[in-house]
């Protein structure tokens, strides 16, 4: 029920609420207020632990779980970690660490079982010596999942015993469960005077270990929330890169539809001993400019934290801190950029204080050694500064560091704070990046040489992108005009009506200008076959008259700076020839579209015109006019003139075959390739990235070998007839 505030005589409201005073007769007293104890704070604010409710909620438990075994790894405990999504809703995490420990804590009198998963803020990772790096830090992760479980069950290897304790939403005590198996439904009966780890079986001598199997809670978590496999598998790959030798293994019994284990159950084991340059080399997909590169290091800080004194009272103490540092990165041809940060294998998704100061180092070195190999690379001061997206672009790292009860904000520990850490990376990274560039080694040398090119070639489309911007400005009758004379721009400035075509050779663009609506439609001429920028180097690509043309006239940039809001024609549609050299054309140019304007191909504003290859004239008997119809394959006219002759219709002969689009009269070239009214476009589509930046690396790139070998598997499969002889 709402409150109606009253009124005293002065016009103040008065309803109880904080900073106002509560009406008389008010019983607002301190038995009003609430105490949350214990983890009945968790159940009444759940976000505040986990972030959310939905499936990124119920993933971030299952990574608190996961994390405590590896942070077993981490000590060189553990050697191998089994999940199973079972199919019954319910997940198990198992390892072969040392076991959670089983004794009675002193303070509490509980076992070390149950203090683990009902304490908040207990665990071994307080500076007590049990983990020199971990990434639970905040001691709430086993015991918040414990408290949004409906139930939860854990088991302990140790001292040649199995010990056992089960939990209904983060209270202890015993399920009556059936011989089937464990059931969350079944009768619960909490323990009433005191807990009890029961000890069910022996276990083999030496062998350890622990296992959580948990029940979400439906009452907590939303009714769509699920597990996801891929991000499961995803994150138990990439953790099998951070922790070298660690096996990891992944089972899904669910057999959900769209799943792998959709068919039945469904197991991936991972395990890497190269660490994370390997990881570097999987996230990598485009072509090598150098080798993986590792950085490694280490620096000590001084931290006051509070620590236990012997009365058991928190007092400040100053320690010193190690902190460990490893990089590895490498870079590629394309432009995107793929950067993975960690701290004690925790992923850093907003980065912090050891991004931070990687890429401080980054820019500071290079800005260093470029200006020290000005001469050589033709680069001046004048022309502008390395910034740092020129020397991320193509990069693909992995940033990690190890260090002892680091600071992170808030318990989903996205970003690193500890401050130190910023300087400790940057000296680490300056250090030894600087000596890979200035190296005198021979591969070494080679890859500086041609990375430091990429990068001061990337500085250059920047500026020029920018320049380009400044520009792009549709000009007015009284002013100049910077674009290309040759462009035959359209009156239209509304960008989602505008269309650019890109026309192969001045015969076609007179015919296509007489052609075109000249309200939206924009015509740029090309002469012949661009440049592959899949082979030329950036500097090469900007230099080139066709390719800077078309890059200026579309106005949104290339390369890392290719901005889609800053296109000035909301379609791109390639218009060449319908024969093997328009093809070709074709295929060069989106080359250029897609590694220097991908955001233009992925947003689908990227066209192929689709001009006929025949021309058929019906005739008609009587006064009648002719009929007139358009076929684009061999295999269409053939069909059509099968269809012609069966009905016993005639028609002109020869047949009109199209050679080329200058061949078209304008009435023509409009009807069938024009008119958005009649024509035909095919979309072009990046709906797999990866496998497209594949193919025009085979089709366009500088191995010759892989792209013979394509040509002779396919040449059984080419139409003789397709080929201008």
């Amino acid at each position: 029920m709402a409150v109606q505030p009253t009124h005293t005589q002065n016009g103040r409201a008065r309803n109880g609420r904080a900073g106002l005073r509560a009406p008389a007769g008010s019983d607002y007293t301190a038995r009003h207020l609430s105490v949350l104890e214990g983890l009945d704070a968790v159940r009444k604010r759940p976000g505040m632990y986990i972030g959310s409710t939905d499936s990124r909620g119920l993933m971030h438990c299952l990574w608190e779980i996961i994390d405590n075994s590896v942070d077993e790894a981490l000590g060189g405990h553990c050697h191998r970690i089994d999940v199973v999504l079972h199919a019954d809703g319910s997940v198990e995490v198992g390892d072969d660490g040392r076991g959670i420990p089983v004794d009675i804590e002193p303070k509490t009198g509980l076992s070390g079982v149950e203090v683990v998963f009902t304490k908040l803020h207990a665990g071994g990772k307080f500076g007590g010596g049990s983990y020199t790096s971990s990434g639970g830090l905040h001691g709430v992760g086993a015991s918040v999942v414990n408290a949004l479980s409906e139930r939860l069950d854990v088991a302990v290897d140790r001292g040649g015993k199995t010990h056992a304790m089960s939990f209904r939403r983060g209270e202890p005590g015993l399920f009556d469960d059936p011989k089937s198996g464990p059931d969350p439904s079944v009768t619960f009966s909490p323990f009433i005077e005191r807990s009890e780890l029961q000890v069910t079986r022996a276990a083999k001598r030496g062998v350890t270990g622990t296992r959580v199997r948990y029940w979400a809670d439906r009452q907590i978590f939303l009714r769509d929330a699920a597990f996801s496999y891929d991000e499961l598998v995803t994150r138990a790959r990439q953790t099998s890169y951070l922790v070298p030798g660690l096996t990891i293994s992944v089972r899904d019994e669910r057999g959900l539809p769209g799943t792998p284990g959709e068919h039945g159950p469904h197991e991936e084991v991972f395990v890497h001993d190269a660490g994370i340059g390997e990881f570097a080399e999987f996230l990598a997909t485009d072509p090598a400019v150098t080798d993986v590169w590792r950085l490694q290091g280490h620096g000590t800080f001084h931290e006051t934290v509070p620590v236990l004194d012997a009365r058991g009272h928190m007092t400040p103490a100053e320690v010193e801190r190690v902190c460990e540092v490893d990089v590895a990165l490498r870079w590629g041809t394309g432009y995107d950029t793929e950067v993975r940060s960690f701290v004690n294998i925790i992923a850093t998704g907003k980065g912090g204080t050891h991004l931070t100061g990687f890429e401080q180092a980054l820019v500071k070195s290079f800005r260093a050694v470029i200006a020290d190999n000005a001469r050589r690379l033709k680069f001046s001061v004048k022309d502008d500064r390395i910034e740092k997206d020129d020397v991320l672009e193509g990069l693909t790292a992995v940033v990690t560091v190890r260090l002892a009860e680091p600071q992170f904000e808030g318990q989903t520990k996205e970003i690193l704070g500890t401050n130190a850490v910023r300087g400790i990376v940057a000296r680490v990274v300056d250090r030894q990046l600087t000596e890979l560039l200035t190296s005198t080694k021979r591969p070494e040398k080679a890859q500086a040489g041609a990375l430091l090119e990429k990068v001061v070639g990337a500085m250059r489309t920047r500026v020029t992108a920018r320049q380009h911007k400044e520009t792009q400005r549709r000009k007015t009758a009284l002013e100049t005009s910077s674009l290309p004379t040759k462009l035959k721009d359209c009156r239209s400035e509304d960008v989602d009506r505008t269309e650019l075509f890109i026309v192969e050779g001045d015969s076609a663009l007179g015919t296509a200008k007489e052609a075109r609506n000249s309200e939206f439609q924009a015509l740029l001429p090309i002469r012949g076959k661009i440049l592959n920028v899949q082979k030329a180097s950036i500097g090469d690509m900007l230099k080139n008259v066709e390719c800077a043309s078309i890059i200026q006239v579309i106005g949104a940039g290339s390369g890392r700076t290719c901005d889609l809001a800053a296109a000035r024609y909301g379609k791109v549609i390639l218009m060449t020839d319908a024969d093997v050299d328009g093809a070709h054309i074709r295929t060069l140019l989106l080359t250029l579209f897609f590694r220097y304007m991908r955001p233009l191909v992925a947003a689908g504003r990227v066209y192929a015109a689709v001009p006929p290859l025949h021309r058929v004239e019906i005739i008609n008997a009587g006064s009648r006019k002719n009929e007139v119809v358009y076929t684009y394959s061999e295999a269409e006219l053939h069909k059509l003139l099968a269809a012609l002759d069966k009905r016993g219709r005639r028609y002109k002969d020869p047949i009109q075959r199209y050679k080329g689009l200058g061949e078209m009269d304008a009435a023509q070239l409009a009807e069938t390739t024009m008119d958005p009214r009649h024509r035909t476009l095919r979309r072009v589509r990046m709906t797999d990235a990866a496998t497209a930046e594949r193919v025009f690396e085979l089709l366009m790139g500088n191995e010759v070998a892989p792209r013979k070998d394509f040509i002779v598997e396919g040449a059984a499969r080419l139409d003789r007839e397709r080929i201008d002889a």
